[in-house]
């Protein structure tokens, strides 16, 4: 079963194309909106968070079954990472909300932390509950959940701290992610020591049943074992790069989570690279959706940037990981031939060339941008969110805005000497010709992609689940081109796009509801 499925049953329904229209997926659906932290529950069962779906799923590692248990669009906002305690709560680290949840067995949500900003790492050890945040200068915490008390500083100034657990020494052990390092740390007097260090984007802390420390590796997919005493490494196993953390059950069978494509596996012990897959790889999102005339479709995954083929193969290209090519993506729209224009969380305007995998700066730190689309020559249009602005970019990377107080933009489009704009605040697609600001299309629920096939202009609706589409020469003659599509899930972070056309004269869809590629076209 799919994730939509799964959170909506038979309101989910099934995607419905319009007469003349054939609706296909490019690629299949995906089971979880990622995999993060894990851990095994008091019923034995594999507890994945997710924090770009807002969900925490049970996994069943016999039979591959998934349960949600803190669902998409629920009280509970990004987690990050999970933990027990002896009474069977659930506790979640929100990265991106700052605060520490807590999950009661009858399904009650309360919070017993806030403003800890990047929230991560989350134990319980020795029936005491301790968090990190994993960012420069984050810190490291014991939480009080059944009490008044503040959190307890136990350590300051760590260089990216992330999944941590306690060793048999009594002490906590963590890695600093981006130093590639393990370290320890005394929970009563705050006393520091490294443990080892030249790993490749050590992820998490966990331990066999035999003492012996794991760490997952994302950079080279490796995962080690090391001895706490002696420094002793080994290669315990070797899957492909993106791990984000791991748990181990009562039996000490590994499992790996990968915060790149969201898959989860049992792993060998011996080194090899064998795993038996529990979920496999899939979307996180997807979100924007860029295709390039000779087909290949670049696609916005919150983690990660990805290709997309023609014949369904996605390869990625770009991870938090990946120095080398564009990170942290928000919006993709074509460019010149052979080219992907982007936007970043850093709001950055970007120039890709697919051939080279070379990225160009044209822009830098222009606030939070949005959907972007291309001008004439080296003119580029971006939304700007802080603002409400349409942003006009030349080629020097100068930016002026063109309008600005915009309820909630998402999407940007020209067309034929216009600029059209998804303003979802207001639900409605606006026209700005001339300086002059025209509503072109209204009563929608939350618009968000745009695109345009000859003389249409087509509006993804997230609030109504729906491809729409009108004439671009304003007659009010709205059409439906697909209803009840798997869109729409809650996110903590508010992407723009997933639509574009295609190189066959069709449209494709990110549909991040059930995390797949959706193809329209014409029959």
């Amino acid at each position: 079963m799919d994730r939509f499925t799964a959170l909506h049953g038979a309101d989910a329904g099934t995607a419905r194309p319009a007469n003349g229209w054939r609706l296909e997926r490019s690629t299949p659906p995906s089971r979880l909106f990622g995999a993060n932290g894990m851990q095994f529950g008091p019923d034995d069962r594999l507890y994945v968070a997710q924090a770009m779906g807002s969900q925490i799923s049970a996994l069943d590692t016999q039979t591959g079954h998934i349960d949600p248990i803190a669902a998409n669009g629920g009280p509970i906002t990004g987690p990050d990472d999970v933990a027990f305690d002896a009474r069977g709560r659930l506790y979640a680290t929100e990265v991106m909300s700052a605060r520490v949840s807590r999950r009661h067995p009858d399904g009650r949500v309360d919070f017993v932390a806030d403003d800890l900003p990047s929230a991560n790492g989350i134990t319980v050890f020795n029936n005491r509950l301790f968090i990190d945040e994993h960012r420069p200068g984050g810190r490291l915490f014991e939480l009080y959940p059944d009490d008044d008390r503040p959190p307890r500083l136990i350590a300051a100034e760590l260089d990216g701290p992330n999944a941590l657990a306690g060793g048999p020494d009594g002490r906590l052990y963590f890695p600093l992610v981006p130093r590639g390092e393990i370290w320890r740390v005394d929970p009563e007097t705050g006393k520091l020591d490294k443990v080892a260090s030249g790993l490749d984007f050590p992820t998490a802390c966990k331990f066999l049943p035999s003492g012996e420390l794991v760490a997952p590796q994302a950079g080279s997919g490796e995962v080690v074992g090391i001895d706490i005493r002696s420094g002793a490494r080994r290669i315990i196993a070797l899957v492909r790069p993106g791990i984000d953390n791991l748990a181990i059950d009562r039996a000490g069978r590994l499992f790996v989570s990968h915060f790149i494509d969201g898959g989860v596996a049992e792993v060998a012990l011996d080194g090899s690279s064998r795993e038996r897959e529990l979920v496999p790889p899939g979307w996180i999102g997807p979100w924007g959706i860029a295709c390039d005339p000779a087909g290949t479709a670049l696609i916005a995954d919150g983690l990660s940037l990805a290709a997309l083929d023609t014949h369904g193969r996605i390869s990625r290209i770009g991870s938090a990981l990946d120095k080398s090519a564009p990170r942290f993506v928000r919006a993709v729209a074509p460019g010149a031939p052979g080219e992907i224009l982007m936007t970043t969380a850093r709001g950055d305007v970007l120039r890709y060339h697919l051939s080279s995998g070379q990225a160009r700066v044209q822009a830098a730190k222009l606030g939070e941008l949005k959907g972007l689309c291309a001008g004439v020559g080296d003119q580029v249009f971006a939304v700007r969110a802080g603002d409400g602005a349409i942003l006009e970019i030349d080629g020097t990377g100068a930016a002026r805005a063109l309008v600005s107080g915009l309820n909630h933009p998402t999407d940007v489009l020209s067309v034929a000497g216009a600029l059209y704009v998804s303003e979802a605040g207001a639900g409605r697609v606006i026209r700005i010709r001339d300086g002059e600001i025209t509503t072109a299309i209204g009563d929608l629920g939350n618009p968000r992609g745009l695109a345009s096939i000859r003389d249409r202009l087509y509006v993804l609706d997230r609030g109504r689940r729906a491809l729409l589409s009108w004439p671009l020469d304003g007659e009010v003659d709205a059409r439906v081109v697909a209803e009840r599509l798997p869109i729409g899930a809650a996110c903590p972070i508010d992407f723009a796009g997933g639509l574009c056309n295609d190189h066959r004269g069709g449209l494709l869809i990110a549909a991040d509801g059930e995390g797949s590629v959706l193809r329209l076209t014409m029959t």
